[in-house]
């Protein structure tokens, strides 16, 4: 009969969906005449879990019980640590995290920890950055006896991968009796974070079995690392190589969209979304967001305006993504009618809303609306502008060729300009053809980093274009002396029939190079044969 009361009191707690019931099926554990003391123990130890862990539990409340429990066990400190370090406490006066404090108070109380123990110790100083204290931990580890089990080698592989401790993260992995895929994946997302991507491609290729984070987390990878087309390569792999026990999420959704944003491969693009439609998966604010971006940065203007209106709930985020889509194709008339919404619906907008729109009277020419706009920032919405809302102001007005405001501007700033707000005026010199001030601007940006090759070529092309031929020359002998030159050759990529080709100075492995320099050949001969004809007539 006490072990059926037991029972059930157990069972009350963990269908619990809210901390009023909770407390009320504590207050019947504590109060009950009938349940002898180790029942008791036990139900307070899965209350006290539940209260801890859940999502929509009370960590005080728990701490308060748990201050009341005499002769807390094992398992009740492993619970309070765990609880303590999936939370984010902060550092309290002596220094140390609560998990320490229950670890420390714990041994003293002389009860061992065991494999359960370490690994929320460890997440503590990975989630801390406690570098000193994850290596004390480790310590214990060894001493204790623990540095075989898999689940506590698996959280100092990632421990270490966090803190950029790389090379004592792939000898516990090298030295691992057994591993499974958290071991692979913990390393592989080390490599990964730390732009070590070739490591991670080459350690993700020596996996026989891989989860949704493994692709996650190589995907993500790669498109945060700067190699977009070879994520979205990945994504089609995961597809072809996978049954259906793992199949993409809304985080690979949300980083392949990313980088077919990044590559500006709509069909990609449009292919991902109506894959998002086939699966099932739901189109949630992230992925709304995403979708919008990717269709902005597209050219495909008119499907992100149908995504964004499909939203049932929109965000900052998705407003500010919207109004960057419209502002990227100067159609800045479209981006203020959305602020308007969006204060209409109260919606308040960004520092980042803000770039958007100032982007967008940029790249519209709305001059005296971009002036309005940066002054209702800052005394309407109490913004306070930063470095890259300065370059915003900068770039508008000197495309308008406004030199003496962008100059008394930049005179006012509170911080100090950065080379984007310098880039943004040098442009506005290269586009108005104004040599006096470029060069001063130039041999200022080329004095902050003399080895960017980009600011050297535009001073030579204001020369240039200025007919001052001996200083062209002089600019040229100058990084000719200093050895400037490009790093990285220019290159660009182009779309078509859902295959991203890409074109360099340096050739490209995908295209045939002599075939597009005969028809580029050809169309150059017909052009001026064309001029020819015309000037006879």
């Amino acid at each position: 009969m006490l072990e059926l009361l037991k029972d059930r009191i157990s069972g009350l707690i963990e269908e619990c969906k809210s901390m009023r019931m909770l407390k009320q099926i504590h207050s019947q554990i504590i109060t009950s005449p009938h349940l002898p003391k180790t029942h008791s123990y036990f139900l307070i130890t899965r209350f006290l879990f539940v209260c801890a862990i859940s999502d929509w539990g009370s960590l005080s409340h728990a701490t308060d019980v748990f201050r009341l429990i005499q002769n807390p066990n094992l398992s009740v400190y492993n619970i309070m640590i765990r609880a303590y370090a999936c939370k984010d406490i902060g550092v309290p006066e002596n220094g140390l995290w609560q998990p320490i404090i229950l670890y420390k108070q714990m041994l003293c109380t002389g009860i061992s920890p065991n494999y359960l123990t370490f690994p929320f110790l460890v997440k503590e100083c990975t989630k801390k950055d406690g570098g000193g204290l994850g290596l004390s931990v480790h310590g214990q580890i060894i001493k204790v006896g623990f540095h075989g089990d898999l689940f506590v080698h698996n959280s100092l592989i990632n421990f270490y991968s966090a803190c950029g401790f790389l090379n004592t993260a792939r000898r516990l992995f090298d030295g691992m009796p057994s591993r499974d895929v958290v071991s692979w994946n913990s390393l592989i997302a080390g490599y990964l974070r730390s732009g070590e991507i070739e490591s991670a491609l080459d350690l993700f290729g020596k996996m026989e079995e891989r989860n949704v984070i493994t692709w996650n987390s190589i995907i993500t990878g790669l498109m945060q690392g700067g190699w977009p087309k070879k994520a979205i390569e990945y994504f089609f792999e995961m597809q072809v190589m996978n049954n259906d026990s793992v199949r993409p999420d809304k985080i690979t959704i949300a980083s392949v969209l990313s980088a077919c944003a990044s590559l500006g491969a709509g069909d990609h693009g449009k292919w991902v979304h109506s894959y998002l439609k086939r699966s099932g998966l739901e189109c949630d604010m992230v992925i709304g967001t995403a979708l919008v971006d990717m269709y902005g940065k597209c050219g495909c203007v008119e499907s992100a305006v149908d995504v964004f209106r499909k939203m049932p709930k929109k965000d900052i985020l998705a407003w500010t993504a919207m109004i960057s889509a419209f502002a990227l194709h100067g159609l800045g008339k479209e981006a203020f009618d959305l602020l308007e919404e969006m204060e209409t619906l109260g919606v308040k907008p960004n520092h980042v809303t803000f770039v958007g729109l100032l982007s967008a009277c940029a790249h519209s020419g709305f001059v005296e609306k971009g002036r309005l706009c940066f002054d209702l920032m800052r005394r309407v919405y109490l913004i306070k502008p930063q470095v890259h809302h300065y370059a915003c102001m900068v770039d508008l007005l000197s495309r308008a060729g406004l030199f003496e405001e962008v100059e008394g501007l930049i005179r006012h700033m509170p911080m100090q300009p950065d080379v984007f707000v310098w880039g943004a005026l040098l442009g506005g010199c290269q586009m108005h053809g104004n040599v006096e001030l470029g060069e001063k601007v130039a041999q200022y940006l080329i004095d902050l980093d003399p080895s960017n090759h980009a600011f050297y070529v535009i001073l030579c092309d204001l020369y240039a274009k200025a007919s001052k031929f001996d200083e062209l020359k002089r600019v040229r002998t100058l990084m000719k002396q200093r050895g400037i030159r490009k790093t990285v050759p220019g290159c660009s990529m182009i779309e078509i029939c859902g295959v991203v080709y890409e074109f360099s100075v340096a050739g490209s492995p995908e295209v045939l190079m002599e075939e597009v320099e005969w028809v580029l050949n050809g169309l150059s001969n017909e052009m001026k044969i064309e001029e020819g004809i015309h000037g006879i007539m």
